[in-house]
């Protein structure tokens, strides 16, 4: 057996230089990573730290994931009984108890009638998921010739199939050709006017009528459902206008379209609710869900349906036969229930939506301070979740990807999207907290001089 190599520093044991060679890292510069890594290797509260045993700040709640902040031990004992007493259990014609008991408590927090939970284990899994539900359901009614999906330029839905052809970043698509066939997109909604508002922005409501054109251009009747995060995260917190959402309902219900909200970044407190739809006033018939909902503790996502969604595909099925021939070998496994059951426990006994709520005014007054950097030529937010834009450099990205390092460097984790960078801290963060994201992004980007 092959020995590896490794030098041993604070929280475990760090990969010398020739073993980084075999894994292939996601959304990330491999060739370069290689030759300068960034590892973590132990975590605490709102901390990280590094493979230099350096002390980061998480401005990021991992990747919108450890809301209730890292390595919580009511979650981690939670997973260790679960695997001591039933290590797993498929969900094709079985169960366990647990399943059960999550599904209703996510029931009680999703808004008006989202009552039906089918577990799946990330937010990409989610998407495809919904959009199969979409399907089914029209074909249940008698409608499968809708076969469209409406989705927007800038958003994110994942990175399966279903979900890159919904997404609206070049980035993400040009490598991969259409994928799922039928996908329309209609504007985001970041506009010129909006720059520097924190919040939901005044200009932009009409927006919403791209929905109409789609439907008078393809016919309202072959469109199956629009997929809209309420806030679009990972191209940059694109917050939508007054009455936006709102209008995107009203038009999902005159054309019988179902709406889905991507609620993957926005879940589970980031907006001072539970769900974004909640902070809108805007009903979905579909909520997509995954990251916050286990505090990043084991991998796992659902899919929120209301009733009569769920009804009318399983009404559908003849007696005794499949309704939704859709899963996985892991859903709803039982290490991630537990763990979901305990953050959940978490978010209620520390009241942590209601703290994201008070800390919101704080956190985005100490963003817009951002305004003030030369190389910042946007700042926008919501709730505890907040985007800026950098002045880009002779190469689109190359800016945000240097930034990037400097953080690290610096002791300050965040996620960037090209020349955008993205601020979600943990819900359970102070002021002082807040105070030294700021001052460490205000330091690190004050040093550009833009031409």
């Amino acid at each position: 057996m092959a020995k590896t190599n490794r030098e041993s520093t604070e929280g475990g044991a760090v990969p010398a230089p020739a073993a980084l060679q075999h894994h292939w890292l996601p959304f990330t510069v491999n060739r370069d990573f290689k030759t300068d890594p960034r590892l973590f290797v132990r975590a605490e509260g709102v901390y990280f730290w590094n493979h230099r045993g350096d002390q980061v700040l998480d401005g990021c709640s991992g990747l919108f994931t450890c809301a209730a902040g890292h390595c919580r031990k009511e979650i981690s004992r939670a997973v260790a009984r679960q695997l001591e007493q039933l290590d797993y259990t498929p969900s094709f014609l079985r169960s366990h108890p647990l399943s059960f008991e999550l599904a209703e408590r996510i029931a009680a927090l999703t808004p008006a009638d989202l009552n039906r939970v089918f577990f799946v284990n990330s937010g990409s899994e989610a998407i495809d998921t919904a959009m199969k539900m979409c399907a089914a359901y029209h074909r249940a009614r008698g409608e499968g010739h809708r076969y469209m999906f409406v989705s927007r330029e800038r958003a994110y839905h994942g990175v399966n199939l279903g979900g890159t052809a919904l997404s609206g970043m070049v980035k993400n698509r040009e490598s991969f050709g259409p994928g799922v066939p039928g996908v329309v997109h209609i504007r985001h909604t970041w506009l010129p006017e909006n720059r520097f508002i924190m919040g939901q922005p005044q200009h932009g409501a009409e927006l919403a009528e791209d929905l109409q054109r789609m439907v008078d251009l393809y016919g309202g009747s072959n469109i199956a459902a629009c997929f809209i995060e309420p806030i679009a995260g990972s191209t940059g917190v694109l917050v939508p206008p007054k009455g936006y959402l709102q209008r995107i309902r009203e038009i999902c219900d005159a054309h019988n379209i179902l709406l889905v909200l991507d609620e993957v970044i926005c879940g589970f407190g980031r907006t001072g609710k539970a769900f974004a739809a909640q902070s809108f006033g805007v009903v979905p018939d579909i909520m997509t869900l995954a990251k916050a909902i286990t505090n990043g503790a084991q991998p796992m996502g659902a899919v929120a349906v209301r009733d009569e969604v769920y009804d009318t595909i399983v009404a559908a099925a003849p007696p005794g036969a499949v309704e939704l021939f859709h899963g996985y070998t892991f859903s709803a496994h039982p290490a991630a229930c537990a763990a979901s059951l305990a953050t959940l426990d978490i978010y209620q006994r520390e009241d942590l939506f209601s703290r994201a709520a008070e800390l919101s005014d704080y956190f985005l007054d100490s963003v817009s301070s951002l305004a003030d950097v030369p190389v910042i030529s946007d700042v926008r937010g919501f709730g505890m979740i907040a985007g800026f834009d950098l002045v880009p450099d002779a190469v689109p990205g190359a800016r945000g990807y240097e930034v990037q390092k400097r953080l690290f460097d610096a002791g300050l984790h965040i996620k960037t999207t090209g020349d955008a960078g993205i601020l979600a801290p943990p819900l359970i963060s102070e002021k002082r907290h807040i105070d030294a994201m700021l001052g460490t992004l205000s330091e690190v980007l004050g040093n550009y001089v833009v031409k």
